[in-house]
């Protein structure tokens, strides 16, 4: 074969395999293309990345003084790129509390901001003097409710209509992040000023009964005092503990296990209990202090006031994607329209527990998780919780482990 044609066949193929390169090339650029989305898609994406990573700054406040800001410069980073201006600056009641872009535009971004706070609208400045010439801003102050709480200022040349209006939606996205992070902290507030409120309902009463009840073990039976010393250690110490919203269902036994050892030393036989607790559920996080109290008011109020003792059962069972918590006594009983009442939120009376643990469960996890009571005067009282067993984000801190290891 003459060399011309050689080449000319070599040629060929190279410039066939080039030809299917690109073909595959295009072919893979092409389902690329469609895996990203249309561009509407592709923005829309963008959009709410972006504003997701700035309201993970935004919950705990705008960040002033008391945070240094941090938080804060991060929003802003993510919200200049939102809004596409040259700089952008956020604002507190105290003054410029972040800047991303160019620091010199903060006081003239202070005086906007307080220009907009005092409108209570969106503001335009053109021609705003800069170290290398002029630039327009658009101001619009974030309300949080009634209450300004500071401003957002975008500064572009030159500022058009669309920025202006994009300025004031992201100014009260801002505001609705902020209010949402104070009502996050007025809920977690609220949460800790009803433990706190469980935690004084432990009677004094209880504490001078035990604290005989040990006495009168020390010359008798030592072994016995010494016993019940370390069970009243271990329950003060979890009950009165500071850290930590959950617990386990596991954890939670534990202490109530204590509770009663010390109440049976007091009551002696007039006092039975029986236990039912599947291991499926020992791992179950629930609201620290929910299940004690109930315990404590089935001793306090059912039985204590009835002739000859009686019987506690405490039961948990493992209902699929649920576990089950009762707490049942043959004691006295509780009127139901005065049950009714302190489930209502009218005054709880002696049963300040059921009320505070009823309203915990409520708020953690719905008004259908709420405690389901049944009980007559002279019939006893049952007593039931109902909680998700699986609960991400639910985090118990100190470990239990830890705590134990403290002794």
């Amino acid at each position: 074969m003459p060399e011309s044609t050689l080449l000319a066949t070599a040629a060929g193929v190279v410039a066939g395999a080039l030809a299917v390169g690109i073909v595959v090339l295009l072919r893979r650029l092409v389902l690329a293309s469609k895996e990203l989305g249309t561009d509407e898609e592709r923005a829309t994406y963008r959009t709410l990345h972006l504003a997701s990573r700035a309201a993970t700054h935004l919950r705990g406040g705008l960040g002033g003084a008391e945070t240094g800001g941090h938080d804060a410069a991060r929003a802003v980073k993510h919200l200049r790129a939102l809004l596409g201006c040259d700089t952008l600056v956020l604002a507190d009641a105290t003054g410029v509390v972040a800047v991303d872009g160019d620091d010199a535009l903060a006081p003239a971004a202070a005086q906007l901001a307080a220009e907009a706070v005092d409108s209570g609208r969106a503001q335009l400045q053109r021609r705003v003097p800069t170290a290398t010439g002029e630039t327009d801003a658009a101001a619009a102050p974030i309300l949080v409710g009634r209450r300004a709480a500071g401003a957002l200022v975008a500064f572009a040349s030159p500022v058009r209509a669309g920025l202006v209006r994009a300025t004031g939606e992201v100014a009260d996205w801002v505001a609705a992040q902020v209010e949402l992070g104070e009502l996050d902290a007025s809920r977690a507030a609220l949460a800790e000023a009803e433990v706190r409120a469980l935690r004084a309902q432990i009677s004094p009463h209880f504490i001078y009964n035990s604290l005989n009840a040990i006495a009168s073990f020390i010359n008798t039976d030592p072994a016995t005092a010494r016993e019940l010393v370390l069970e009243f250690a271990d329950f003060t110490r979890y009950s009165f503990r500071r850290h930590g919203d959950f617990t386990t269902v596991a954890e939670e036994l534990r202490s109530i296990d204590s509770y009663l050892r010390l109440e049976r030393a007091r009551f002696g036989e007039r006092l039975q209990v029986t236990l039912q607790i599947a291991p499926e559920v020992l791992s179950t996080v629930i609201p620290f202090l929910s299940v004690q109290p109930l315990v404590e008011n089935a001793v306090r109020h059912g039985l204590e006031a009835k002739e000859g003792g009686g019987r506690i059962t405490i039961t948990a069972e493992d209902q699929g994607a649920f576990a089950q918590l009762t707490v049942e006594d043959d004691g006295v009983g509780i009127d139901p329209e005065t049950l009714e009442r302190v489930l209502a939120g009218g005054p709880p009376g002696d049963h300040v527990g059921l009320r505070n643990v009823d309203a915990r469960l409520r708020q953690v996890y719905g008004d259908e998780h709420g405690l389901v009571v049944e009980t007559n005067v002279g019939a006893g009282t049952l007593v039931r919780m109902r909680v998700p067993k699986s609960q991400p984000g639910r985090s118990i801190h100190p470990p239990a482990a830890e705590e134990r290891m403290e002794r």
